[in-house]
């Protein structure tokens, strides 16, 4: 009997109620063991001491997409157990983990490049073994490619979906026809002051200033107008939004008719039966997000969960469940009915119809522009 029929067995018995978790993993590790093979949940076996990983994401559905189709079966198949935190911004959550003691925090599910090259700026990064993570050659090249350029000799982190954050609008008030043809000017048009919500994110609120003024997000040449164009928005808005959670609530309340919003979290919301349109316009924001692995992490056990969530059955679970298209390249993988119908969704592979911002624009100007916008936000 081969090793792999061998594993297969166990795992039936398993799955059946047959052998307990304990016995399980012993029965696995001395399989692998006594034929000389390394099977994927031998080293936990002998390694006890691995006994959780801490996962921390955005919250709201896209953290329950991850608990129910990603963190409790990893749990059931290898006895680590995921504890999963919440953060509503990148960059509160990054001073936590600076002040942190290492292996404190060890999953994040970041914002794609600029978040990726400011923990590796900061010597937050590891170094990932692919051959740990098989199922990175299902994801799109297009998405690892920016992830290589920071950090060429080796990756923390692999790709995990992309969306874009567009505009969100009540169908009542507001029809395709006036959002197609007002676009990103919609966010600062008078007849909507007091309806109209934003991010409190400076990236974001920067994005959409230099689209209102008709510039390129990642050449800017007029900062000043696009501080005037924030000022604006500022000044209609009825409030800022803080997470997906509180953004999905003002839209489903109609306490505001328009807001730049994620896509997933629209998405979401459509399938609750609200009529809200959404809307990308030209050099909308794309983005990528990543599970990043930090530095002073159990390596090889960030490997296991990481190759059980790009696993196709995983990762299509969790894209249907938080309504974002996973990083897998649909010319390699069938994603199934649903994810080809979610905003953004490329079934090329290529990703070419989205804008993202390029990382060393953003973060050289990083400094300046969250300071400046900090000052913006409180009033002046």
């Amino acid at each position: 009997m081969d090793n792999t029929t061998r594993y297969e067995r166990l795992r039936e018995r398993y799955q059946n109620g047959d052998l307990d978790r304990r016995s399980f993993l012993g029965l696995i590790g001395a399989a692998g063991l006594a034929y000389g093979v390394q099977t994927p949940f031998a080293k936990y076996a002998n390694a006890q001491s691995v006994s959780q990983v801490r996962f921390d994401g955005w919250g709201g559905v896209v953290s329950e997409a991850f608990r129910e189709h990603a963190f409790d079966p990893y749990t059931a198949e290898t006895g680590i157990e995921v504890v999963d935190g919440t953060f509503s911004g990148g960059d509160e959550y990054l001073a936590q983990v600076r002040a942190s003691q290492p292996g404190e925090y060890n999953i994040a599910h970041l914002s794609g490049v600029f978040d990726y090259a400011r923990y590796h700026n900061f010597e937050l990064t590891t170094a990932l073994n692919l051959d740990n993570i098989p199922n990175m050659e299902l994801v799109m090249t297009r998405l690892i490619e920016p992830y290589r350029a920071v950090t060429p000799d080796a990756l923390s982190a692999v790709p995990y979906d992309y969306g874009t954050t567009g505009l969100a609008y009540n169908r009542k008030y507001i029809s395709d026809e006036e959002m197609r043809e007002k676009g990103a000017s919609i966010l600062i048009d008078e007849a909507y002051k007091g309806k109209i919500g934003g991010w409190s994110d400076w990236r974001t609120r920067v994005w959409y200033g230099a689209l209102q003024t008709g510039q390129d997000p990642n050449n800017i040449e007029d900062m000043d107008a696009v501080w005037d164009a924030i000022r604006q928005h500022r000044d209609l808005a009825l409030k800022y939004w803080g997470s997906g959670a509180e953004l999905m609530s003002l839209l489903a309340e109609e306490e505001i008719y328009v807001t730049e919003g994620w896509s997933g979290r629209i998405a979401a919301l459509q399938e609750q039966g609200h009529d809200i349109g959404y809307y990308d316009p030209p050099n909308g924001f794309g983005w990528q997000e990543c599970l990043f692995v930090i530095k002073g992490s159990p390596v090889e056990a960030c490997e296991e969960l990481l190759n059980f969530m790009l696993a196709p059955e995983t990762s299509i679970a969790v894209a249907e469940g938080q309504n974002y298209p996973p990083a897998l390249d649909g010319t390699k993988v069938d994603l199934g009915d649903k994810i080809p119908t979610l905003p953004a969704y490329d079934p090329t592979g290529t990703l070419s119809g989205l804008t993202f911002a390029d990382p060393q624009y953003w973060n050289g100007n990083e400094a300046e522009w969250s300071k400046t916008f900090g000052r913006v936000q409180k009033g002046y």
